[in-house]
């Protein structure tokens, strides 16, 4: 028996991976709203990142990349947000 693992099957395990690992951030900045902890410089280099890997899925046409890096962005950029709301108000 085979048991090898096709390339794109090892895609959409990563890009599960990848995107589900992020999650948690996510879930607990929406939750706190408290972004004190946040690298501002981090967020906004990782959310442009994760929007030109979606980009570049997009180009490739690999839907094991553009969907982990349509969520991942979706994700990023709500903390983001916070951490831009937070920032300009002054709150931490």
């Amino acid at each position: 028996m085979n048991l090898s693992l096709s390339p794109e099957l090892i895609g959409y395990i990563a890009a599960t991976l990848t995107t589900a690992s992020f999650l948690p951030q996510a879930l607990m900045t929406i939750k706190t709203r408290n972004t004190a902890s946040l690298s501002l410089g981090m967020y906004s280099a990782f959310t442009l990142g994760v929007l030109l890997w979606l980009i570049y899925g997009w180009h490739l046409q690999d839907l094991a990349i553009i969907a982990a890096n349509a969520v991942t962005l979706l994700l990023s950029a709500t903390i983001l947000a916070f951490k831009l709301y937070n920032t300009v108000l002054n709150k931490e």
